[in-house]
């Protein structure tokens, strides 16, 4: 039963991620990306890590996503336009797809005891993994935080100058 449920979350997950590729507007790319945190947030349950599982669905799939929609819809991104791409991604892109697709199912394919899983001795209760993410990862915590806050005062700083402002010259 893991191994369907495995199997079916991780075909939504590269499928989100592929609409999220071939997405032209900025709204459905971000729902996109909102599948495919919540098929890693059911995989990460899978793996029996059920606080990962649910903070990836409150931090990732909402707080982050809502804040991009928030972006975008502040950056009043229009309609984009339409281009038929690369000749060149065309010709080797699609042979390349399909050979990667079938290595992978090759792979899978030829693979003994695909079912089968070990869990490591790791962080096991919410208390250890609360202490290694605000002791000793601290700092990338941090800053994590600063550089998306940064990004985002600079996407509002672009779309103003965008607007017909001036910006001060010396």
């Amino acid at each position: 039963m893991h191994l369907i449920l495995f199997i079916v979350f991780a075909v939504c997950c590269l499928a989100g991620a592929i609409n999220l590729l071939l997405q032209t507007h900025p709204i459905n790319s971000a729902l996109s990306l909102i599948v495919v945190m919540t098929s890693l947030a059911v995989l990460y349950l899978l793996l029996g890590a059920e606080f990962l599982a649910i903070a990836q669905i409150i931090v990732y799939a909402g707080a982050i996503m809502v804040l991009f929609v928030f972006v975008v819809m502040l950056l009043n991104a229009g309609r984009e336009e339409r281009t038929l791409g690369s000749r060149a991604a065309g010709i080797i892109g699609l042979p390349a797809v399909v050979v990667l697709l079938a290595l992978l199912a090759t792979i899978i394919l030829h693979t003994n005891n695909l079912g089968t899983a070990a869990l490591s001795q790791g962080i096991t209760d919410t208390q250890e993994l609360s202490a290694v993410l605000f002791r000793d990862l601290l700092l990338p915590f941090e800053v994590t935080s600063v550089l998306i806050l940064i990004a985002i005062l600079g996407a509002v700083a672009l779309a103003r100058l965008g607007n017909g402002e001036r910006t001060v010259s010396k």
